[in-house]
């Protein structure tokens, strides 16, 4: 049963939310209110916490590290589902997949570091089935964002020759969490070839593709991020391989790149992105292309998104599984219609 906002704003539902005074954490708890939910900002810091204004607008703080799963428990009491914004997830994930299966409460995160995504899958998807409950890593840009457009893509499509994925910045003006993720974050990145998954070739592949307006043609280099683990757990494919603009390699390669910063009463930046998926099948070239802005934003809308489905229960299964494997993708897309442009048709 679909239970519409209006049901929601009645009675409020508490979302819990990990790392809720970073940047990306803020848009969620903001999202979340916007849906009519009742967010519970959580943190290691009462401090930032407070610096972040939650308690002036109403929002339930409480503070938990990562460290003690009593205080976690204590901190993800009464909520439905916990949204993680706390990276890097290598170091959070695991704990707090684990504090939300004792509390019998969805699990998400929008993890961009593969390792992550692939250890949440493989340790918690026995006990996130017995608890009926939904666990799924990198629910945001990167990730889920991807995973959701190869499975409308593929349509009817049960498997495909190859995918390939390509993600254009016009800049990347990198959080301070995103900075400390790439210094943490060293392990080999993985691809699928010849239909296994396997370290990216050295040096990585290049790619030239022309987008629409404002990216034009652009040069990409083979980059991925936590869509692979996600796609290659649910779509039979020889080759799948993930893409990233030269132009957003270099800004985040960039130390003295500044953090983003906000243009409009949102908080998000001018940053302009768009993801390209191309999916083969014998002789026949489908592509679908996302457009929009600011990709810390933009994970706000999809993993609220998430969220709320679950909670109406508008979802395929449960357990630790990919979102396109929990959510229609197509309808999932259209929902994001205000945050994100859609376009589809054969490459």
């Amino acid at each position: 049963m679909i239970i519409d906002q209006t049901d929601i704003t009645k009675t409020p539902q508490a979302v819990a939310v990990l790392g809720a005074n970073g940047h990306t954490g803020r848009f969620v708890v903001a999202e979340l209110l916007r849906r009519g939910f009742k967010p519970i900002a959580i943190g290691r810091n009462a401090e930032r916490l407070a610096a972040a204004g939650f308690a002036e607008r109403g929002i339930e703080c409480r503070e938990a590290a990562v460290e003690d799963d009593e205080a976690l428990d204590r901190a993800l009491a009464g909520a439905a589902a916990v949204i993680n914004c706390a990276g890097p997830f290598m170091d959070t994930a695991d704990a707090v997949v684990r504090a939300a299966l004792r509390s019998g409460i969805h699990y998400l995160d929008v993890t961009a570091e593969q390792p992550s995504a692939q250890t949440t899958f493989e340790r918690h998807g026995v006990a996130a089935r017995k608890a009926g409950v939904a666990v799924i890593p990198a629910m945001g840009f990167y990730g889920g964002l991807a995973d959701l457009l190869v499975a409308a893509v593929l349509d009817e499509w049960d498997y495909a020759d190859t995918i390939e994925i390509r993600i254009a910045l016009d800049s990347w003006l990198p959080t301070r969490g995103t900075r400390l993720t790439g210094e943490r974050n060293t392990a080999r990145r993985l691809a699928v070839s010849r239909g296994r998954l396997e370290p990216v070739n050295q040096p990585p592949a290049e790619r030239v593709s022309t987008l629409p307006a404002p990216f034009g043609r652009q040069t990409f280099v083979e980059l991925p991020f936590s869509e692979v683990p996600l796609i290659a757990r649910h779509v039979q494919t020889k080759e799948l391989h993930t893409f990233l603009s030269t132009i957003a390699l270099r800004d985040v390669r960039d130390p003295s790149m500044p953090p983003p910063q906000a243009v409009d009463e949102t908080g998000r930046s001018a940053q302009r992105f768009a993801v390209e998926v191309i999916v083969t099948r014998g002789d026949v070239r489908r592509r679908i292309v996302a457009q929009g802005q600011d990709i810390y934003a933009v994970s706000a809308p999809i993993i609220c998104e998430a969220v709320q489905r679950i909670l109406s229960g508008d979802i395929r299964d449960t357990g630790a599984k990919p979102p396109a494997a929990i959510f229609s993708a197509a309808s999932f897309l259209r929902a994001l219609g205000p945050d994100l442009s859609v376009e589809i048709g054969d490459a």
